[in-house]
Formats: C-alpha cells, structure tokens, sequence
C-alpha cells in the first residue's frame, strides 16, 4: 500500500489505483467523463493544489532562491486546516491503499507535487520511488494552451 506522486496525462502505473488530480482546473478540451479514461484523473482534489497567485509564481521561478519562495508560501496555503486535514486524510490512507496524486507539470522538482511528496512523507505516508527518467512520458498532444498556439501559428505565418 502505497502513494504514487504522477504526472496527469501519463500513462498509468500498475497498482496506482485511484488518481487523485491535485490540480486548480481540470484539463481544457477533454469531456468531463474522459478525465479517468485519459489518464487525467478519478477524482478532482483542488484544495492540494496551489492558490493562482501560487501558480502564477510558481510558472515563473526562474531562480533557487524564486522556487523556495514558492514552496514556503505553498507549505503556508498547505497548513491551512482544510489542506492539512485532506494531507493526514491521504497519509493514513496510503497505509491502507494504493492511489496516486499528480499534477500536469513535465518537472516534478519544479512542481508542486514535489512539495506534496515532503508533506506526505513528514506525516507518515508510504510513497513510491520516483519513476525513473522517461517514465513521466509526456502528453500525447502540445502542452501548449490551444488560444496561445494559435496565435503563434497565425503570427508565424503572416
């Protein structure tokens, strides 16, 4: 029994059990009734994932010093009683089953479920190893907004 820390997207690890998206907003041009069946995820946990101040800094971290910013502010937003309580909820969880939590960044250590993995592991939970490299393949579609990629398209081609 145990917590898998995931990319949403990719494909699923054998005994991951239920996908848990710790993620602001679900995933733009997919059906709601595909999240599971795309890899996305079984159930929608926002109050794990970063307020969009948070993001926002996060996205932009261009330095050490800018990503620990983010992560005191996130360990911050993650004390909170309805976070801390979903983060106990899951670390006594992960004794008694397997499921996994994720996030849609290609860069575990520059994403927040990074942070999640400490959180869990300083209350107890039993996690997996991180995948090994090429494991966290990537979408099987552009990561990039579709409104921004069309923009630059049509930029490119005038």
């Amino acid at each position: 029994m145990s917590v898998h820390i995931v990319r949403l997207g990719a494909d699923r690890l054998p005994g991951e059990g239920v996908r848990f998206g710790t993620v602001r907003r679900p995933p733009r041009g997919i059906r709601k009734a595909d999240y599971a069946s795309k890899n996305f995820y079984d159930v929608w946990l926002p109050t794990l994932s970063p307020s969009p101040e948070l993001v926002k800094q996060a996205l932009t971290a261009r330095s050490e010093r800018d990503w620990r910013r983010f992560v005191t502010k996130y360990r911050r937003e993650m004390a909170a009683a309805h976070a801390s309580a979903a983060l106990d909820v899951l670390a006594a969880l992960s004794l008694q089953a397997d499921f996994s939590v994720g996030c849609y960044c290609a860069d575990e250590s520059r994403c927040h479920r990074s942070v999640l993995r400490e959180l869990l592991r300083e209350r107890g939970a039993l996690l997996e190893p991180r995948p090994a490299k090429g494991r966290d393949r990537p979408f099987p579609w552009p990561a990039q907004p579709l409104a921004r990629r069309s923009r630059v398209a049509r930029s490119n081609s005038s």
